[in-house]
């Protein structure tokens, strides 16, 4: 979990600074350790991310739970998110079948004004932080079904 929380820690500040495309390229000092998850111009289906949008920033990081055996709506991001799934499988599909898997520690660059779903066809719940790069009282999801 320590490994996580050191994550978590080192996403935020990559959020903040996300606007900018800087990453943290200097050695670590002491005993800190740090492991690039995922550094991408593309979503997880290969295309670009759109701009950030305009308006006062709000981050958003949200703790779901996928229930073994169930799925999520169909739905779509309104921003620029990315997450870590902690425990648990998780397939995620889009309607034009493109389908990524996802194991316990895997990042995602989530895709962005395109409808899809997330699958949890495990025996153990997925469990996954998700942060988005979002506006100041603006919805980061949309549900569509």
């Amino acid at each position: 979990m320590v490994r996580y929380t050191r994550f978590l820690l080192f996403a935020l500040g990559l959020m903040a600074i996300g606007g900018l495309g800087i990453v943290w390229a200097h050695d670590p000092v002491g005993p800190l350790k740090v492991t690039v998850l995922a550094k991408s111009i593309d979503a997880w289906d290969g295309k670009p991310l759109p701009a950030y949008p305009k308006g006062q920033p709000e981050i958003t990081i949200l703790r779901i739970v996928i229930p073994a055996g169930e799925k999520t709506p169909l739905h779509l991001h309104t921003v620029i998110n990315a997450g870590v799934l902690l425990r648990g499988e998780l397939d995620v599909h889009m309607e034009n079948g493109q389908t990524k898997r996802l194991k316990a520690g895997d990042s995602l660059i989530e895709v962005v004004e395109k409808p899809h779903w997330g699958a949890n066809n495990g025996k153990d719940d997925a469990e996954i932080i998700v942060f988005y790069a979002g506006v100041q009282g603006e919805k980061v999801t949309r549900e569509l079904d």
